[in-house]
């Protein structure tokens, strides 16, 4: 709900390339999200109940954050437990749901049942001797995958056309790892001959992160990989980077250029030309404006991705498992990013080393960052850290990125109403 009622709007496409229903996919879309808050909230007030009643483990500092489904800056820090009977007072703050580690471990569990394993395994804190605590040792790991047995499953929708498309999940890629669920990978892997995944903003974020930590957990191999461009966001990328990154983990790629209504034919002749420079195939696609028939074309399209797949492909991870974690953000700050090199903070270089000495330096990084930071002129700069040990990846923050977003001057919602017909206008 966050960018519904904010700035950039839903996630079900635009023009006569969608999924539907895009009301209820863009709100409450069967409570998988409403889900995860639940949960995660559950376990907070079981952390602060521990608290109240007695604290048995010696619980020192918490971890883990309250979530909302919705953009509300005024939340990123409160206070808790003030009164006679809700004690003890203490710290905390809420972050979107969506950046979650029940989010995370959402996308990245097989079942039910790897669910709930997961759960457990998240650290909640830790003692006065400096050890880590985790959800489990409060038993709330069977409640929270109990609220969550729902959640787990696939949503099954459409596109406009009638084509079927498994939405789950929702971690966004600036602040989380960007991908759709494995469960709803394997199941289109099962069900198709070839299967279409998405990761979300630049291939910077979602593509790299899809590789990196889904590939990696999944074990997943994909046989191509197609950046999808507009005429717009070339005025502010750098579509070069963008394809020497992806082509550096081990698929053949193409471009699609999605047309839309600024779109000129100056401005396409330009990619072609680009495209033929850099060797690789350059597709316009008009979903935007005639659905299916503007994207198949006699399914040239389509050709064009299985000929990729028909190509040899690997899978390279760019990192290994073993290197230090710093190592990890290093890589792909400078193979990613181009960046020149990080300047850790104070905090993140303590965290980074807390969490190895726990036996954590194995686990793949998730770097939450705003797009912005391609071809940086400095060090990137390495703000905070976070270990997910119930998902299996170590999050660390960059410069002033926020894990709750704050509302525009004007939010969308001022434009969201309910018509005289019952009908939703506004949303987009």
């Amino acid at each position: 709900l966050g960018p519904c009622f904010g700035l950039k709007g839903g996630a079900t496409g635009g023009g006569f390339s969608q999924i539907a229903p895009m009301a209820d996919i863009n709100l409450h879309f069967n409570g998988d999200i409403h889900a995860l808050t639940a949960a995660n909230n559950l376990l907070c007030a079981m952390i602060d109940n521990h608290l109240h009643w007695g604290n048995k483990l010696r619980i020192k500092n918490v971890f883990v954050p309250r979530a909302l489904d919705l953009n509300d800056r005024a939340l990123r820090q409160i206070k808790i437990g003030f009164g006679k009977t809700n004690a003890p007072q203490r710290d905390d703050g809420f972050i979107i749901t969506v950046a979650t580690e029940l989010m995370a471990i959402l996308c990245l569990s097989q079942d039910i049942h790897t669910l709930q394993e997961k759960l457990g395994n998240i650290v909640i804190g830790d003692d006065e001797d400096g050890r880590f605590i985790y959800a489990r040792d409060i038993a709330a790991d069977g409640a929270m995958a109990t609220l969550l047995k729902d959640a787990i499953l696939p949503n099954l929708v459409q596109t406009l056309e009638g084509t079927p498309a498994l939405v789950h999940g929702g971690p966004f890629a600036n602040i989380a790892h960007g991908c759709n669920s494995i469960v709803a990978s394997e199941t289109a892997l099962g069900l198709a001959d070839y299967a279409v995944t998405e990761a979300g903003f630049g291939a910077d974020l979602g593509g790299e992160k899809f590789h990196d930590i889904k590939c990696r957990i999944a074990e997943l191999h994909p046989n191509a990989v197609v950046i999808v461009v507009t005429t717009r966001a070339l005025n502010y990328q750098n579509l070069q980077t963008h394809i020497e990154n992806m082509r550096s983990f081990g698929a053949p790629v193409a471009l699609a250029l999605n047309r839309v209504q600024d779109s000129t034919s100056d401005e396409i002749s330009k990619l072609q030309s680009f495209a033929k420079d850099m060797d690789v195939t350059v597709d316009i696609c008009d979903g935007w404006g005639k659905g299916g028939s503007g994207i198949s074309s006699g399914y040239i399209r389509f050709n064009t991705v299985v000929k990729l797949c028909e190509q040899p492909s690997k899978l390279n991870l760019i990192y290994p498992d073993e290197i230090p974690l710093i190592e990890k953000v290093r890589t792909v700050a400078q193979r990613i990013y181009r960046a020149d090199n990080i300047a850790p903070s104070d905090t993140v270089l303590e965290k980074l080393k807390r969490f190895t000495d726990a036996g954590y330096a194995n686990l793949p990084v998730c770097i939450a960052k705003t797009p912005l930071e391609l071809l940086p002129a400095n060090p990137l700069p390495l703000t905070d850290a976070f270990l997910y040990a119930g998902a299996g990846m170590v999050v660390v923050t960059v410069g002033s990125v926020m894990r709750m977003p704050g509302l525009p001057e004007h939010p969308a919602a001022e434009k969201i109403k309910i018509d005289e017909n019952g009908e939703i206008t506004g949303l987009f």
